[in-house]
This record gives structure tokens, C-alpha cells and sequence, in this order.
């Protein structure tokens, strides 16, 4: 007799006992997440960019031109109705600090408790392209003493908060506000980017301490931009080099990972002193330390002969620029933020989205999670919120009626195929442990 006999005689021909445990603790992974700290962490966001235009004279606020604070608790219901037990969430620091020492706590306690009722994980997001009208803008040396009080207070008033990101795409902070000309100061200079790019990073770092001083077991989820441009040019110019080198230099601060020599000089050029650079490289900052990269189609680029600069949409994709990045710093990693502006294209986009991650965990990358941003749509970020013209961006799970989208089937297709996978492939026996985070490198 052989063995499958043996085992139809003793246990049947399927459906054994046990099957029924499945997902995480077993082989497929099927079944919305359970919010076990081992599982892979599927997320969404509410969009909540508050930069200023026209000189300081207009506040683009997201959460209020999306309807978020009108109907805070149906957009958090949503995210529950979905499936996702994640949350990207973005409190208004503008609105919130008022002053050294001083703080607006109502709308923020409402929509905490709401998340916190509804059991939801947020990844607290703690500045978002923008500050209080009374601390200027990121040319502000005080920023990073500013932030940290910041920082203090919403760690000491919500104290169940664990996952937090300080400041959302520093990299794209600095260049849109002092490079670009388009936020905040609106400056464009080399020497102001520089300028705002340290005091963001400085930032981040101060900010991070405060958190892990009261929460030792911080998670800091760092969302930056994952870019590259292609140069359709026989003699790849210098500038677009050097764009290339720049795109890390945020996460280089950040990780006290030496920049190249190049990026070194640009620094020092551009009044980064030498006492300053030391400090960034003494080390890394507290807390378990994720990187993750934001990917959008426009975020790659091709420069062609002309000069022009189109949209590339995926030549290399978010799979081949993040591994850029993870070679780079080693870190977990999480995809923090996709969409698409076209509503009919958004589940292709997701779809080959989750390939990338998914052909990312099989090369051995530890993946965190994955996020499609926003939960609903957006306003004027084709214009990147440069101009008022009041235009929505059809890129979120629910339209601004909060109704669903395409997209939104899709991502509950993913979450019933997927929703139960762990971090690390086959790593079940693994999970972010509540132990304090250690440093190899100490202050």
C-alpha cells in the first residue's frame, strides 16, 4: 500500500483537520489582514498636504478641500470597511501648534479616538509639506527645536502610537519650497535648498528623539520620493548627474550615510559647514528605522536632447529604484505611497504595483507593507498644488462622495488573496518585538 493510501484511510482525501488555520499561521496567505504585529502591513492615506502658495498668502489644507475634517469619521469607517487595518494619517501640524507652548488639540483628539476606536494602526504623519503660519517657512533655523516640542506633545498626548513618519518626503519638502520655487519660502537656490533640506533633516532626527524617549519601541516609517531621470543623450550632461546623486541626499543626513564626493562639495558650496555634516554623520537616529520609497509614474523622467522632460511611467519601476535605495541604506522597507490620476487606469496600476513588491520579497528584501495614497480623491495635485483651479484628481479608493472607485474592488482583491502574508516570506516564527531599539552606532 502506499502512502497516500495510508493517509485516505486514516485522515480521508482532503480537508484535513487544521486547514481551517490557515493564512499567516500557514501556506497561503488568503483572507483580509488579523492585525498580528508579524503580518505584512496594507495600508492607505488620507491626503493631508498643507503647503502655502503665493507667497504665504494662500494655505492649500487637503484635509479641509477633500472634506476630510467635515466627515473624518466616515473616511476612517471607510478604511475599516475596506479591510485595512493601516492608516497613514496626517494630523494638521499647522493647525495644532499654535505657539511655543501652545496647542489646538480638538479636531486631533476627535479623529485619534476615532482611529483608535475603530482599531486601527496609524502611521502618524507629522509634517506634511508645510508649517504654522508663525514659525515661517524651512529657512527657519528653529524649525528643527520648533518640531521637536511638536513631536513631544503628540507623543506624550497619544501614547498608544507607535508608528510614526516626522517629516513626509523631505527630499521633495526642500526641492518644491526652495529649489523648485513652488511652496512655502518659493525660493530657487541652490543654497536654500540646502538650507531647507538640513533644517527638515535636523528635524526629523530631533523629532525622533523625542518620540523614542517616551515610546523606546518607536517604528519611524520614513516616506521619501522614489526618483530618477533618463537622459536621452549620448553625453549625459552634468546637472542631470548630479539630480541623480541629490535624490539620496535627504536619506544620506538622515542614516548618517556618507554622500559622494560630489554631493560633498554641492554641501559645502551651498553653506553646509563642516561642524554640520559631522553631526549628521555622528549616527543614525532612534527607533526601528524603515525606508520608505513613494513611486508614481511622473516621478521618472526622461530629459531628451531638446531639453524637454516628459513623464517616463515605469522604465524601471518602483521594484529597480527602491533596490537602488535598499542597496544603498539596508533598511526594511515599505511602499508608502502609488496612484495614478486616471480612475480607469488605477487597478492596472495597483496590480503591477503589487508585482513590484511582491518580486521584491522574493529577491530576500524585507518589505514592511504597501500603501495606495489616497483613500479619497484629490485636489490640483496635477498642478502640484501650485494652482488653485480646483481640479480633482480621480486617484483615490473613493471618489470625494466618498463613493467607491475601480480601484478600490481591486485593492479588496488583493487584500483577500494576500491579506495574511507575513513580513518576511516564510518568517512566521518573526515579529516587531515591543523591546526598545538599539543603536549600532550611538550618539
Amino acid at each position: 500500500m502506499d502512502f497516500l493510501k495510508h493517509i485516505e484511510k486514516h485522515f480521508g482525501t482532503g480537508n484535513y483537520e487544521g486547514d481551517q488555520y490557515g493564512g499567516s499561521t500557514a501556506s497561503n496567505g488568503n483572507g483580509l489582514p488579523d492585525g498580528s504585529p508579524s503580518n505584512f502591513m496594507f495600508a492607505t492615506g488620507i491626503e493631508c498636504s498643507y503647503p502655502t502658495i503665493k507667497h504665504g498668502k494662500v494655505r492649500r489644507d487637503q484635509l479641509l478641500e477633500c472634506g476630510h475634517y467635515d466627515r473624518y469619521k466616515e473616511d476612517i469607517g471607510l478604511v475599516k470597511e475596506l479591510g485595512l487595518k493601516v492608516l497613514r494619517y496626517g494630523l494638521p501640524y499647522h493647525l495644532i501648534h499654535k505657539g511655543p507652548g501652545k496647542f489646538d488639540w480638538e479636531f486631533a483628539d476627535l479623529a485619534m479616538n476615532e482611529i483608535k476606536r475603530q482599531g486601527i494602526t496609524p502611521i502618524l504623519d507629522l509634517m506634511h509639506f508645510g508649517v504654522p503660519d508663525w514659525v515661517g517657512n524651512f529657512q527657519n533655523p528653529e524649525l528643527p527645536i520648533h518640531f521637536a516640542e511638536y513631536c513631544a506633545a503628540v507623543a506624550d498626548r497619544y501614547p498608544w502610537v507607535r508608528f510614526y513618519t516626522p517629516v513626509n518626503e523631505i527630499y521633495v519638502t526642500a526641492r518644491h519650497s526652495a529649489k523648485d520655487g513652488i511652496w512655502n519660502e518659493q525660493l530657487k537656490t541652490d543654497k536654500a535648498f540646502v538650507t531647507a533640506l538640513k533644517h527638515c533633516v535636523a528635524a526629523s532626527i530631533m523629532g525622533t528623539q523625542q518620540i523614542a524617549k517616551r515610546r523606546p519601541d518607536v517604528v519611524i516609517v520614513q516616506s521619501e520620493s522614489a526618483e530618477f531621470i533618463h537622459e536621452v543623450c549620448s553625453q549625459p550632461t552634468e546637472a542631470i548627474k548630479l539630480h541623480n546623486e541629490l535624490r539620496f541626499l535627504s536619506l544620506d543626513l538622515l542614516y548618517a550615510h556618507p554622500p559622494s564626493a560630489s554631493v560633498c562639495l554641492y554641501l559645502l558650496d551651498n553653506g553646509m559647514s563642516r561642524k554640520e555634516y559631522d553631526w549628521f554623520m555622528a549616527g543614525q537616529p532612534p527607533g526601528y528605522q524603515v525606508m520608505g520609497n513613494d513611486y508614481y509614474g511622473r516621478n521618472e523622467q526622461i530629459k531628451l536632447p531638446t531639453g524637454e522632460l516628459m513623464n517616463s511611467m515605469d522604465v524601471l519601476g518602483w521594484y529597480q529604484i527602491t533596490k537602488q535605495y535598499y542597496n544603498r541604506y539596508h533598511k526594511p522597507v515599505m511602499h508608502t505611497e502609488t496612484n495614478v490620476f486616471e480612475a480607469e487606469n488605477a487597478p492596472t496600476w495597483l496590480y503591477k504595483q503589487w508585482l513590484n513588491v511582491m518580486q521584491m520579497r522574493r529577491d530576500g528584501v524585507p518589505v514592511m507593507g504597501f500603501t495606495w495614497y489616497s483613500l479619497t480623491d484629490q485636489i490640483d495635485w496635477d498642478t502640484g498644488l501650485a494652482e488653485q483651479n480646483n481640479r480633482v484628481n480621480a486617484c483615490g479608493l473613493y471618489d470625494l462622495d466618498r463613493k467607491p472607485r475601480p480601484v478600490a474592488d481591486a485593492y479588496k482583491l488583493i487584500l483577500q488573496e494576500f491579506g495574511q502574508i507575513t513580513i518576511v516570506p516564510y518568517g512566521q516564527m518573526l515579529e516587531i518585538t515591543d523591546q526598545p531599539a538599539k543603536l549600532k552606532v550611538e550618539f
